[in-house]
């Protein structure tokens, strides 16, 4: 035999005409009329909420506002506009929704808040990773000759043509070259870069 449920008593239910009585006994804060009421709608109200809601636990905390609420709010029920089950039932949808809005809306607030916290990038590993770079290109930079490493340094940091470097350093033009092609070389093997 299973356990009685915490939403429901497991009494059997009062004949289908009398809720609109019953709420109307509990609007004026008639406890016994509450606790028919309660045992009337608690399986309805639960059901409705699961299948809305489909996780057990929220789905009984929902059915349990539900029912407080049926308690508050007995007095604004008008037997004209529908009858007292599908007034219950629309209280439990209405709540059921809402749980899932309420969801909803609080897991895009957090995805939100962390996008807005989460750089595009790892700034850090960034700012590590090119200082590694820098200092792994100042080494192999001081394994070069010095006029290797001038016309290098001039050209390539300092933007300067082959022909302005040449000048510069008061080297022949066809020496620049050949030193900067061999401190290149020099450098990607240093640097493992591939060719």
């Amino acid at each position: 035999m299973r356990p009685a449920k915490p939403w429901h008593r497991g009494r059997p239910a009062d004949p289908p005409d009398e809720p609109a009585a019953l709420l109307d006994q509990v609007a004026r804060g008639d406890e016994a009329a509450f606790a028919r009421i309660y045992d009337l709608v608690a399986a309805p109200v639960y059901g409705l909420v699961l299948r809305v809601l489909r996780d057990p636990a929220q789905s009984e905390e929902v059915a349990q506002e539900v029912l407080v609420e049926l308690w508050r709010t007995a007095s604004r029920f008008d037997p004209e506009r529908g009858s007292a089950m599908s007034w219950v039932l629309t209280l439990a949808h209405r709540r059921a929704v809402d749980r899932v809005r309420s969801a909803q809306a609080a897991t895009d607030r957090e995805e939100r808040a962390h996008r807005a916290s989460v750089p595009a990038f790892d700034e850090v590993a960034e700012e590590v990773e090119t200082r590694m770079e820098r200092e792994r290109v100042r080494r192999c930079l001081s394994g070069l000759t010095e006029l290797q490493r001038e016309s290098v340094t001039l050209a390539y940091y300092g933007g300067y043509t082959y022909r302005e470097v040449s000048e510069l350093l008061k080297v022949s033009l066809g020496t620049v070259k050949t030193r900067m092609r061999d401190g290149l070389i020099r450098l990607r093997d240093c640097l493992g870069v591939d060719r």
